[in-house]
């Protein structure tokens, strides 16, 4: 289930998307995230969904591979779905068998939270596969200081997301080749209670531990030896540059959003 994790990684493309300058994409997730939580019924969810399967379609993105990343959240999904019908009460009572008792408002919140989290998911994800790293941290860079102050740190703040965020692929195809090589040795991993799962996870956890360690020394040492030092007078090849493309983007994002507050208050929620 880990190696179908699909944040931190990057498809190559010439899609539109793929195009877009990245402090586009970033202000559009970071909007698009805000937007699914303002959202409070099905017709401003619908808008959202149609507009995300829409960047899918225009990025080239594989269905199959947007859906084996959200795969991993499926048991999170199931568990917010089962608290809410169960836990939120309401005025409309449709069940109700010792201690369980369902309401029509926890259907509904149910509901919106499934679809959030997946949305959240494949929007997340979108941003990391149409975006490579070193656009992720100029973008990052910038937006972090807009200004260009000399003595900012937004320079290293983006480089230390955008390692953590490139790594996440890495590690999970380590960790997926340690826990093939422990199996291949006897261990079982699969088998017993809670605890002890738990502790056979110790043989994958410490040699993960270590190699992660080896891989920051490694780059540690390969960007000393390129000389890195820094934002500092640092200059790009190629620099970001909003276009028409861009500007179209945000209109387009404009629109969702506009129409997510007037269902949200005209028609209404739960």
């Amino acid at each position: 289930m880990l190696k179908d994790i699909t944040i931190g990684q990057y498809i190559p493309g010439e899609s539109i998307i793929h195009k877009l300058d990245p402090r586009t994409k970033l202000i559009i997730a970071f909007i698009y995230i805000i937007n699914l939580f303002i959202a409070n019924n099905f017709i401003s969810y619908g808008i959202i969904a149609i507009f995300t399967i829409g960047i899918i379609y225009i990025s080239d993105i594989k269905i199959s591979y947007i859906y084996k990343g959200v795969k991993p959240v499926f048991f999170l999904v199931l568990i917010t779905a089962l608290l809410n019908i169960f836990l939120v009460r309401g005025d409309i009572l449709l069940f109700k068998w010792w201690i369980f008792t369902i309401y029509k408002e926890g259907l509904i919140t149910a509901a919106f939270m499934i679809i959030r989290i997946i949305l959240l998911v494949v929007g997340t994800s979108l941003l990391t596969l149409t975006t490579s790293p070193i656009e992720l941290t100029d973008g990052l860079e910038i937006l972090f200081n807009p200004r260009k102050k000399e003595n900012s740190m937004a320079h290293d703040i983006a480089m230390m997301m955008t390692i953590a965020l490139r790594f996440i692929p890495t590690l999970i195809d380590e960790t997926e080749k340690i826990k093939k090589a422990q199996m291949a040795r006897g261990a079982d991993l699969e088998s017993g209670g809670i605890i002890q799962r738990a502790k056979a996870m110790i043989p994958i956890l410490v040699p993960l531990f270590i190699s992660s360690f080896r891989r920051a020394d490694e780059l540690a040492m390969a960007m000393e030896s390129r000389c890195y030092r820094g934002g500092k007078g640092r200059t790009r090849m190629k620099k970001l540059q909003f276009q028409k493309k861009d500007f179209i983007a945000f209109v387009v994002m404009s629109i969702i959003v506009t129409i997510t507050f007037i269902s949200k208050f005209y028609i209404g929620g739960i």
